[in-house]
């Protein structure tokens, strides 16, 4: 199949409905899947064609962009965190349109700065959830969007999940593309 005809088999983000019932106790498997991502994403970037990586099948963002998304989208991810150490009323707000990465022109950056970028942006994220007292993963705060109260530990499988929702569809974009 070729990749410009490419239909996803990947639901919309913004269909996906979540539920916060698991245990608090599994922080340190968020942690482990949050620190995870940068080294997930490099691996699937290594050796790839750059013109498949910059490909937009349908108009849609192209593999780099989807990474370029996902680094868009750290200052959101630490201020939430900052939420939670605040006791905000509700968690910060996005911009569901995602115009910063539909303006950010990804595809026009070197793929290294933007994988680098990421994997610094994630370990601060990771350093600033390590300084926290463990008595915050409890504190519910409501997300905007989903209209739901989330703990600090849902905020995390909730990034955990939007980083694997990306790294599907970049697989679905280069998976079957040989690296050279």
């Amino acid at each position: 199949m070729q990749k410009g005809n490419l239909v996803s088999q990947i639901p919309l983000w913004f269909e996906r409905k979540f539920e916060f019932t698991f245990p608090v106790e599994l922080y340190p498997n968020l942690c482990a899947r949050l620190r995870g991502t940068p080294a997930r994403l490099e691996e699937t970037f290594r050796g790839r064609p750059h013109k498949i990586l910059i490909e937009k099948p349908q108009k849609k963002w192209s593999a780099q962009e989807q990474v370029g998304h996902l680094l868009d989208l750290e200052p959101l991810w630490l201020a939430r965190v900052e939420d939670y150490v605040a006791a905000s009323n509700q968690l910060t707000v996005t911009d569901l349109q995602n115009r910063k990465t539909d303006e950010a022109n990804h595809n026009a950056r070197p793929l290294e700065e933007i994988l680098l970028g990421f994997r610094a942006a994630r370990e601060k994220l990771l350093k600033r959830l390590n300084e926290l007292d463990s008595s915050l993963l409890s504190g519910a705060i409501p997300h905007p969007r989903l209209k739901t109260p989330m703990r600090l530990v849902d905020h995390l499988y909730f990034v955990a999940e939007h980083d694997d929702h990306h790294l599907a569809r970049i697989w679905e974009l280069v998976g079957d593309i040989e690296p050279s």
